[in-house]
């Protein structure tokens, strides 16, 4: 399952990302987002998706939230 398909306030855990773009698996990963960390949704908003990893909040588009692969 993807961050697409995650509810609001739930917490996950990053299973994997999956893109074949390096950069933006470079960028994911400056954000801590890599496997085996926890992920949560805050808020959905006309595609773009607030979350929190680690202590951060950040807003990532639809194509970011389609990479994460959270279980």
């Amino acid at each position: 399952m993807t961050l697409l398909n995650a509810k609001i306030g739930e917490k996950y855990i990053i299973t994997c990302i999956e893109t074949n773009d390096e950069e933006l698996n470079n960028f994911l990963f400056t954000l801590g987002c890599y496997s085996g960390q926890e992920i949560t949704l805050v808020s959905k908003i006309s595609g773009n998706y607030v979350v929190s990893i680690k202590d951060g909040r950040y807003n990532i588009d639809t194509d970011l939230a389609n990479a994460i692969v959270i279980s």
